[in-house]
């Protein structure tokens, strides 16, 4: 599996499952830009990246839920490479309470992260795929977004849009070259896990048949797959990496 010259895009790569996944598709010879709001985080994710791999790795700044920050980005990248191969859509952010006590911004917050970044990066990148016509784009949603989770119902509803999201592009754009494909991760140990409480992580185990959370580096084995020409047969789909928790 290879991504020499290719061009990939990770929105919230600096840590986590989206780190993982640019050091995947460095290592294996892509060109990686990884973007986000925090430029220091950035920098310092794509320094170590960039000697860890030996590829090319850069940061670029951006709020994916504005559309001018999103063009200026999808600009940077094509004035610096000329093409883009893979967009990868895993910025996300939680606001968990429930419902009767969330608010508005929660809402809109996430909402607006989760699944309109989506759609504004998708939509400034879809072009340049078309002009290609080759493209991978695969889009992190969640196991929240297929069976739902208490107190987050904010988070499994952009999570479930971002699934028919996937689901209808992957329709316009299979034409085009371009596939267009999710992944559902479960619990996974990452900053948007890390103030969930001891007892809740404990008792999620036991729904769970390989008995264990998973790690980001299984999340981007995932992704790197679905961004590769080993799938370039598969579209519209989401791959579950969940250990288990939800199956059909």
């Amino acid at each position: 599996m290879s991504f020499d010259n290719k061009t990939a895009l990770v929105t919230g790569g600096s840590r986590g499952i989206g780190k993982a996944i640019a050091e995947t598709l460095a290592r294996r010879g892509a060109r990686v830009v990884i973007a986000g709001r925090q430029i220091d985080a950035l920098e310092a994710a794509a320094a170590e990246l960039s000697g860890a791999t030996g590829q090319t790795v850069i940061a670029l700044q951006a709020d994916v839920a504005d559309s001018a920050s999103v063009k200026a980005l999808l600009d940077q990248v094509l004035a610096r490479f000329q093409r883009l191969d893979i967009l990868v859509n895993n910025a996300g952010v939680t606001r968990d309470t429930l419902l009767v006590r969330m608010d508005e911004a929660d809402w809109d917050m996430v909402l607006d992260v989760n699944l309109k970044g989506a759609y504004l990066c998708t939509k400034a990148a879809i072009r340049q795929m078309m002009k290609q016509r080759y493209g991978r784009i695969v889009n992190v949603t969640s196991v929240s977004g297929i069976a739902g989770q208490a107190g987050q119902t904010n988070y499994s509803a952009s999570k479930a849009g971002l699934i028919g999201f996937t689901r209808a592009l992957a329709r316009e754009v299979g034409s085009r070259g371009i596939t267009v494909n999710a992944v559902a991760p479960g619990f996974v140990p990452t900053d948007l896990t890390k103030d969930l409480p001891a007892d809740f992580k404990e008792a999620s185990l036991k729904s769970i048949p390989l008995g264990r959370w998973g790690t980001p580096q299984e999340i981007a084995n995932a992704v790197a797959f679905l961004a590769s020409d080993d799938a370039s047969y598969i579209t519209g789909h989401v791959l579950s990496v969940d250990g288990g928790i939800v199956m059909g």
